[in-house]
C-alpha cells in the first residue's frame, strides 16, 4: 500500500496572480507535486506566482530543485516566482547554494549587516561569483561535497 503523501497544497488565485500555500514535508516523494501544481499555474496563465511555505516543516534538495525549475518555466514566461517564509532546512540549503536571491528576491539592504571599514592601503576583498551554480572565485577550482545531511 502506497504511503500518505505528507505535503498538501492550496491555491488562491487573484487574476493572473497565485498564491501557492504548502503544508507539510518536501521530499523526494512529495516535490513532484510541488512541480505539478507550479506548472499548472503558468499552463493556465498566472504569471506572477507566490509560495507560501509557513506551514513547510521540512524541505530538503528535490525541493529546491522543483522550484529552481518553476522559476526558471517562469522566467522564460515572463513571469515572477517568489517563495515566502522557507523552513529552517530549506533556509539553509539557500545559503549554502546561493540561490536565495533567485528564489527570495533581492536582499533588502535595510537589513542587510554595515560593511566593515577597509583600513587605507589594505588590498581589496577577493570578488566572488556564481561558477558552475556554485560560489567560488572566477577560475580557481570547486571542491566537491559529498555525504552528510543538510
Amino acid at each position: 500500500m502506497p504511503a500518505l503523501e505528507m505535503l498538501n497544497v492550496f491555491r488562491r488565485d487573484r487574476k493572473n496572480r497565485a498564491l501557492i500555500t504548502l503544508a507539510g514535508e518536501i521530499d523526494q516523494v512529495s516535490a513532484p507535486l510541488v512541480s505539478a501544481a507550479l506548472e499548472r499555474c503558468l499552463r493556465e496563465g498566472i504569471r506572477t506566482i507566490d509560495v507560501d511555505l509557513t506551514p513547510v516543516t521540512f524541505c530538503d534538495c528535490s525541493g529546491l530543485n522543483a522550484f529552481l525549475d518553476a522559476a526558471h518555466r517562469t522566467i522564460v514566461a515572463n513571469g515572477s516566482l517568489r517563495l515566502h517564509h522557507p523552513p529552517s532546512t530549506l533556509t539553509r540549503i539557500l545559503t549554502l547554494t546561493g540561490t536565495g536571491p533567485l528564489l527570495l528576491g533581492p536582499p533588502d539592504p535595510a537589513m542587510s549587516p554595515p560593511r566593515p571599514e577597509r583600513p587605507a592601503g589594505s588590498p581589496p576583498a577577493p570578488q566572488l561569483s556564481l561558477v558552475h551554480g556554485g560560489i567560488g572565485r572566477p577560475g580557481a577550482p570547486m571542491s566537491a561535497v559529498s555525504g552528510g545531511a543538510l
